[in-house]
């Protein structure tokens, strides 16, 4: 395990993320991603992604970080009927998930490399938690080798590789690993699920965001900075989310 992650870090990381925001709140943030994944799974059901229209997958998008803002550039990319292709193919192919990952970036080639990696984790993570996990730019950036998961792994740990679907394989090795501390760094409470980890991570993730801005920021700047509960929740697509029991 010492040679994926580094227990040290994701100790320390851990008690700075309970010195800044209360437990209950990592605990209901957990509750807005299950609901999350309720909704997609709904949504993207083998039943229903087929007959899904404009307006449904909109609404998908809207659920979505990194495409919550970019509908009109997706649409405008690529047709409705190409969408639920891909996705079917990405959820429902029986290629291994690493094949079905690097078909979905090659068959959406016109937009970002970030944003693709981040659309089909989520599509994966939130239709089928309990086997699949997230990679957003956040959680790991290969062009620039930032995010949370390098602020916790060891640093023989290599992400890289020569396609993005080993790339993902290798993303879920580590938040495997991570998961599997959960008890140890003693995150377990926040919810024993996948969910779990979403939150720390991403906790991590703002920690140090959050310290990088105070540096080379104004105080100005810092000052409107939305709390850290509120920054964990817009980097995991729920920040408009009320209720972890209401949509």
């Amino acid at each position: 395990m010492s040679e994926v992650i580094d227990m040290e870090a994701c100790q320390e990381f851990m008690k700075e993320t309970l010195t800044r925001i209360r437990k209950e709140d990592l605990v209901y943030i957990a509750g807005l991603l299950e609901q999350k994944s309720d909704f997609l799974k709904e949504q993207l059901s083998k039943t229903n992604l087929p007959a899904l229209t404009m307006e449904g997958l909109t609404v998908v998008f809207k659920n979505i970080f990194v495409t919550n803002r970019k509908t009109k550039l997706l649409f405008d990319t690529y047709s409705l009927e190409h969408y639920k292709n891909t996705f079917y193919a990405l959820l429902y192919d029986e290629l291994p998930v690493k094949e079905r990952f690097q078909n979905f970036m090659d068959a959406h080639k016109k937009l970002d490399t970030y944003l693709r990696y981040d659309l089909a984790s989520e599509l994966l993570h939130y239709t089928d938690p309990d086997k699949y996990w997230l990679w957003n730019r956040w959680v790991w950036d290969p062009e620039a080798n930032t995010g949370a998961v390098p602020l916790v792994a060891s640093e023989n740990f290599n992400l890289s590789a020569a396609t993005y679907g080993q790339m993902y394989m290798n993303v879920g090795k580590a938040i495997a690993f991570v998961h599997s501390m959960a008890e140890a760094v003693e995150f377990q409470f926040i919810n024993r699920s996948l969910f779990g980890t979403d939150v720390y991570l991403s906790c991590v993730y703002v920690i140090y965001a959050y310290t990088i801005f105070k540096i080379k920021m104004t105080d100005e700047f810092n000052k409107v900075m939305p709390p850290i509960a509120e920054f964990s929740k817009r980097i995991l697509g729920v920040h408009k989310r009320k209720s972890p029991v209401a949509a």
